[in-house]
């Protein structure tokens, strides 16, 4: 027997292996077929900037929600009673009226049950007027002041030259403004003809 061995091609095979492993490095595969380290580093890194950018998103999001919704609660304790506010004006206006229905003579010289009805009906108007004030209702009290559109309902026009162009001299009915909202506008009566208001 000769037990001379044949000379193996392992030289010329190496070139190959090295090329094989170079282009499965590049497929982002070892040479065993096992994923690329670097390649899954890759991909968690990228994975873990757009959880990062969810949850910073998210987190936004919630704090918009929370300002949001803590500004409708005020607005709801502040603006949640205008519809009865603004029902309960008819109220005022009518005591109001009841108490100027009143000639000044009858008032000085009234007495006993009348003159107990008259000042009834000024205490009542007062004592309502304070508890529209406790829940924010004002009253506007625009005469004498220049014209203002979000506040004032103009009705008609009155030629007056010793007053600004555009003055109030003349309210009709009362307005109300509850928070920094107009409840309803002042009816007025705005000067006209004289001198232009000073901006």
């Amino acid at each position: 027997m000769n037990d001379t061995k044949k000379p193996t091609n392992e030289t010329s095979d190496a070139p190959a292996d090295a090329l094989a492993s170079a282009y499965a490095d590049l497929a982002g595969q070892g040479a065993a077929g096992q994923p690329d380290p670097f390649a899954v580093l890759e991909n968690l890194q990228l994975e873990n900037a757009g959880l990062k950018d969810k949850l910073l998103r998210t987190l936004a999001d919630m704090e918009n929600l929370r300002r949001r919704t803590e500004r409708e609660v005020a607005d709801a304790k502040a603006y949640g009673v205008s519809s009865f506010a603004r029902d309960m004006l008819t109220f005022a206006d009518n005591l109001r009226r009841a108490v100027e229905s009143v000639p000044a003579e009858v008032r000085q010289q009234a007495d006993g049950p009348v003159r107990t009805l008259i000042d009834g009906l000024e205490l009542t108007e007062r004592d309502f007027a304070s508890r529209l004030e406790k829940y924010g209702v004002k009253k506007l009290e625009p005469l004498g002041a220049k014209f203002d559109p979000n506040m004032q309902e103009a009705l008609f026009e009155v030629p007056d030259d010793a007053v600004p162009n555009g003055t109030v001299v003349q309210v009709v009915e009362s307005g109300y403004a509850i928070g920094d909202r107009v409840l309803r506008p002042a009816k007025v009566g705005v000067s006209r003809g004289g001198a232009k208001p000073a901006n």
